[in-house]
């Protein structure tokens, strides 16, 4: 099996196989989502009061095992050959401009997991140090799950002459997903790496694939990018 018969939900079972995605240097984008250190950050474990506690942090530890192994090392790679083949790189990261997060949307300021106070100048929000941008490549920053519904990122890719977007980061199922359908309705094509993007569970990362593909996106693997792109 390859991409092209891979994650396909219910819907898409009898669809045929899709077209290869127009991947022109000239006009495509990769989108770097929301890699930043708050979701790295660990506290010790050693020092966790309750087994409720230890139990979450171990729930935990193969998300941070597939990001340090598998994720940023990717995403790592396809910078540096879209830096080498001066192709466009862009990234969105979640941050506030007030200290006190007034200007969050609602979703962040519900308690829970999405509850988040990110100022855009303090270390939290910061992308981690090995997937910093460079040069003039361009950050937007949101409140929002989308980085199209919450930034200019539309105009952005437009007036830069974007159709394809290749979206990597986290989390699959939350700011991938929110962005790539906010993408998908601006009529641009999308491809998501599945092995540059990472959800809470494996489990949760592989339905988000299947509810998205051939619909929103393609989902393909770094490998097939670069066959596709003849890159490295």
């Amino acid at each position: 099996m390859g991409w092209k018969t891979e994650n396909r939900s219910f819907y898409y079972a009898l669809a045929p196989e899709p077209d290869n995605p127009v991947l022109d240097p000239a006009t495509t984008a990769l989108l770097v989502i929301d890699v930043q250190n708050t979701y790295l950050a660990r506290p010790d474990r050693a020092g966790l009061m309750s087994e409720a506690e230890r139990a979450h942090y171990d729930a935990w530890s193969p998300f941070h095992e597939r990001m340090h192994g598998t994720v940023i090392p990717n995403i790592a790679e396809l910078l540096a050959l879209f830096r080498g083949a001066d192709i466009e790189r862009l990234f969105a990261r979640i941050a506030c401009r007030t200290k006190d997060g007034r200007d969050r949307s609602l979703s962040q300021k519900k308690p829970g997991f999405n509850n988040l106070l990110l100022p855009k100048d303090e270390d939290p929000s910061q992308l981690v140090e090995a997937l910093a941008p460079e040069g003039d490549e361009i950050v937007v920053i949101k409140t929002t799950d989308s980085a199209l519904t919450g930034t200019n990122l539309r105009l952005v890719l437009a007036n830069l002459g974007i159709r394809t977007v290749i979206c990597v980061g986290i989390f699959t199922d939350q700011c991938i997903s929110s962005t790539v359908r906010s993408l998908a309705d601006e009529s641009f094509d999308v491809v998501v790496l599945e092995d540059c993007c990472a959800a809470a569970t494996d489990e949760l990362h592989r339905r988000e694939l299947e509810i998205i593909n051939m619909i929103y996106c393609n989902v393909m693997r770094l490998s097939d990018l670069k066959a596709l792109m003849r890159l490295g």
